[in-house]
C-alpha cells in the first residue's frame, strides 16, 4: 500500500491536473478587467487574497464579510492595487435577508454583475460529532442556504451578462472526513445543489457557468490554527489558491481541484474507496483530538461550543 500511495497517487494527480487545468483558451488577466465581481468572505484568508488579485486585474469589486473594520482595510488596499472600484457591505450570512442586500447593492451600483464568488463560511469545529443537531442546522444556514439565496438573487443579472458563479467548497464536500461531520454535510449540499443547477442552465441554454472549487488544506491563518495540531500535511499557499480560483472561474471550468493532489484522491473514491478512507484517516493525529464530554440536553445535544473550536474562517470567509 505504501508503494501504491507514493507512486500512483502523484501520477494520478499529475494526469488530473493536466485535465482540469487545460482549457480551450489560456487565462489572461485582461479577462477580468472591468468585470463586476462580488466576493464573499473577503476580509481575510482566501477571500482577501482573491480581492487583491482581482484588484490588480482592474476589476470592480463588491466585498462582503462580517467584520467592517477588516473590510475597510481590504477595500483600501484594493484601491491601492488598481481596482477599477472597490466597496463593501458588512453583515452576517446568518441573517437570511443579507444575501439579497448584497446583490441589491451590486445592482444599484453597477446595474449588473459578471461574476459571483461565494467563499464565506460559518463557525465549525474539529472534533467528534456529539449529537449537536442545532449546530448543523445553523451551519447549513450560513454554508449552504445563504449560497443558494445569493445565487437566486444574482441569477437575473448573471443571465443578462452571461456571467459566472464560483463556489468555494472542499475535499470534505466530495468525500467524508473525520472530525468534520457538520462542515462536510454543508459542503456536500453545495455540490448537490450547484451540480443540479448547472444541468438546468444547460438544458435552458443559459450561458452562466458554475465552477465548483474543491480545496484541500490551505494555509489561511484560521485553518492553520484549527488544523496544524491534528493533521500531518503541509498546507498549500492561499495566494496561489486564490489565483487558481479566479483563473478557473474566468475560464468557466467545471471544477477546480487545489492542490492538484486533491484530484487524484477523488479518483480513488470510485476505484478504491476503502483505500481512500484509510489514506484520509492517516492524515490525522487522532491522539490530539480531545473528545468533548456529553452535555445534558435533548438527545445529548451540545448546548455550548466544544472545548476545542475552530474559529469561523474570519467568521465569514476562508
Amino acid at each position: 500500500m505504501g508503494l501504491l500511495l507514493k507512486i500512483f497517487i502523484p501520477l494520478l494527480g499529475l494526469a488530473l491536473a493536466l485535465y482540469f487545468y487545460s482549457a480551450p483558451e489560456n487565462f489572461n488577466e485582461e479577462m477580468l478587467r472591468g468585470k463586476r465581481v462580488i466576493v464573499t468572505g473577503a476580509s481575510s484568508g482566501i477571500g482577501e487574497q482573491m480581492a487583491y488579485h482581482l484588484a490588480r486585474m482592474e476589476a470592480h469589486l463588491l466585498l462582503t464579510a462580517r467584520t467592517e473594520a477588516k473590510l475597510q482595510k481590504v477595500v483600501k488596499r484594493c484601491l491601492e492595487l488598481g481596482a477599477a472600484s472597490a466597496r463593501y457591505v458588512s453583515g452576517s450570512m446568518e441573517d437570511t435577508t443579507f444575501p439579497a442586500v448584497v446583490v441589491r447593492e451590486a445592482e444599484n451600483t453597477w446595474g449588473g454583475l459578471d461574476m459571483l464568488i461565494l467563499n464565506h463560511i460559518g463557525y465549525s469545529y474539529v472534533n467528534y460529532f456529539n449529537g449537536d443537531v442545532e449546530h448543523i442546522r445553523k451551519l447549513l444556514e450560513t454554508n449552504f442556504l445563504s449560497y443558494v439565496a445569493m445565487t437566486a438573487s444574482a441569477l437575473p443579472m448573471l443571465k443578462e451578462s452571461e456571467g459566472s458563479i464560483v463556489v468555494v467548497s472542499s475535499l470534505a464536500g466530495k468525500t467524508g472526513s473525520p472530525f468534520a461531520a457538520s462542515y462536510s454535510a454543508t459542503k456536500f449540499a453545495l455540490d448537490g445543489f450547484f451540480s443540479s443547477l448547472r444541468h438546468e442552465l444547460i438544458i435552458d441554454n443559459v450561458n452562466v457557468s458554475i465552477t465548483l472549487c474543491i480545496l484541500g488544506y490551505i494555509n489561511t491563518e484560521n485553518a492553520v490554527r484549527a488544523m496544524s495540531h491534528v493533521i500531518r500535511r503541509t498546507p498549500a499557499p492561499k495566494e496561489e489558491c486564490a489565483l487558481e480560483i479566479i483563473r478557473s472561474g474566468a475560464l468557466r471550468q467545471r471544477e477546480l481541484h487545489y492542490p492538484p493532489m486533491v484530484g487524484s484522491l477523488l479518483l480513488f473514491q470510485y476505484i478504491a474507496p476503502d483505500l481512500l478512507d484509510s489514506f484520509i484517516r492517516s492524515y490525522y493525529e487522532v491522539e490530539n483530538i480531545r473528545r468533548p464530554p456529553p452535555r445534558e440536553g435533548s438527545g445529548g445535544a451540545v448546548t455550548e461550543p466544544p472545548a476545542k473550536g475552530v474559529p469561523e474562517k474570519e467568521k465569514l470567509g476562508k
